[in-house]
């Protein structure tokens, strides 16, 4: 009964767990459309120095400004199923 129950309990943690997405499809998919110049006010991707005053906030921060929405970005930008996870991995890539 014991090893039952710690069975059933790892895999409910596995299935309530969301795996990473690929940063690289999500921008493609959904944050590409403004951050590659569609909405001005939008950083680009790779553009060091306007990414630079939003990074001295804190990625928490950042994430925080996509998953409530900011300006003219929506709540959760363009991605739907983006955890926080994906979200701090999609804002490292467009920041290199």
């Amino acid at each position: 009964m014991k090893k039952l129950l710690t069975v059933a309990t790892a895999l409910m943690f596995s299935l309530g767990a969301h795996a990473a997405q690929d940063p690289e499809a999500v921008y493609a998919r959904a944050c590409g459309v403004c951050h590659n110049g569609a909405i001005p006010t939008a950083p680009l991707k790779g553009d060091k120095a306007a990414w630079e005053p939003r990074l001295a906030k804190g990625m928490d921060a950042l994430v925080l400004s996509v998953t409530n929405g900011l300006n003219a970005m929506p709540p959760g930008g363009l991605c739907t199923d983006c955890s926080a996870e994906d979200y701090q991995a999609v804002i490292k890539l467009m920041t290199e």
